[in-house]
């Protein structure tokens, strides 16, 4: 390939017109998680969670947001060692033969019955658990790489007009994770360079009243720089337009769920379809209608270019292939723990998830760090 292919071919570095869509960081991401919902097997989430990371890492930004993923992987690892512990003290469904420990049982009156607290642990029980922690985990790190990766301010940006106020809502709230994140990180050097400890329960809770009070400092500047710029004003609307677009929205989404519900459902596939069409169409017009409220504009809008279309395909078909799969291989997801049998990776579906690695190579590259300027000699 001669060069000047391999430069067109090549992700251009992002820039602020040439920036990734945040929308199709979230809707690659939640492909991954719908793939991951889909399957039990340790194999194929363990590839799911490597696709995320590999994409984290390739293409993530040094901003506030960015460092969070780490704090998911943490959590789904959390998870999975209290769906583990919650096996080992209250026992499992799963019938098992292969006794790992015997623990103390604890007596319990007749309306508690089918619950235990303690006895037999399986080696069935157990795996169980560790897949469907594991499960829950792969979840949280696919919610946590779209966290990482999208900016919250410009997706607030792209919302339509009518979800605004909830959009500010739900974006303060979602920044207020990596902001706890990177405090945390910072109180936590500071203390380390000046020879305190960073662990125990007496410097955690050094640590946690400064985060707290940064945090509660940080609302009261966005409440006061969002007063100063006009947040909340809205437009007189005539009363028939906001009732019209209440009967829409609610109407469509209402339309969306019974749809949704019926191409999940064996029996509603023949109208499952036509109700989601059509609840979509409901709930476009009554967010735009709503968007009349809103008196805002918009410097430089966000863009929907072909790198994000590819973003985002990546993570639909990624979940459509793992939906597929369910249908021919469903032995192949979900292994079976009893009897005992090590899982195995089939081969398509490990091939679809291959496929959400294609942001890692088409979405537009972070800036890389300048070289350092060379020390100038004395004259």
């Amino acid at each position: 390939m001669s060069p000047k292919r391999a430069e067109v071919l090549r992700a251009p570095r992002a820039t602020r017109s040439r920036a990734l869509h945040p929308g199709a960081w979230w809707l690659w991401a939640l492909g991954l998680a719908t793939a991951a919902s889909r399957t039990t097997n340790p194999l194929l989430l363990a590839l799911l969670v490597g696709v995320a990371g590999y994409v984290v890492a390739a293409r993530r930004t040094d901003a506030p947001w960015a460092r969070s993923y780490t704090a998911f992987v943490k959590l789904g690892l959390t998870v999975v060692a209290v769906r583990l512990l919650f096996n080992i003290v209250l026992g499992s469904p799963i019938p098992g033969s292969h006794t790992l420990v015997t623990l103390p049982e604890a007596p319990l009156p007749d309306w508690a019955k089918g619950i235990r607290i303690g006895g037999r642990v399986t080696a069935e029980g157990t795996l169980f658990a560790l897949y469907d922690g594991a499960k829950l985990a792969a979840l949280l790190i696919c919610v946590g790489a779209a966290n990482a990766l999208a900016n919250p301010a410009r997706l607030l940006k792209s919302l339509p007009g009518a979800l605004y106020e909830a959009g500010v809502a739900v974006v303060v709230a979602m920044t207020f994770a990596p902001n706890m994140v990177a405090d945390v990180a910072r109180l936590r050097t500071a203390r380390r360079l000046r020879g305190r400890p960073t662990g125990g329960v007496r410097a955690i809770l050094q640590i946690g009243l400064p985060v707290l009070e940064g945090a509660l400092e940080r609302s009261v500047a966005v409440a006061a720089s969002m007063d100063a710029r006009g947040y909340g004003r809205t437009a007189q609307v005539p009363p028939a337009v906001r009732r019209t677009t209440t009967v829409l929205t609610l109407g469509g989404l209402l339309g969306v769920c019974a749809g949704t519900y019926g191409l999940l459902g064996a029996e509603g596939a023949g109208y499952g379809l036509p109700v989601l069409l059509a609840g979509l169409a409901a709930a476009l017009a009554g967010l735009r209608l709503g968007g009349r409220r809103t008196v805002r504009t918009r410097y430089r809008p966000e863009r929907w270019g072909a790198r994000a279309w590819l973003v985002a395909g990546s993570g639909a078909a990624v979940a459509a292939l793992m939906i597929r799969a369910g249908g021919y291989a469903p032995e192949a997801l979900h292994p079976g723990v009893v009897p005992l049998t090590a899982p195995t990776l089939p081969l398509w579906p490990a091939l679809s998830v291959l496929v959400g690695l294609l942001p890692a190579f088409v979405a537009p590259a972070p800036h890389a760090p300048g070289p350092a300027p060379a020390p100038q000699e004395s004259q």
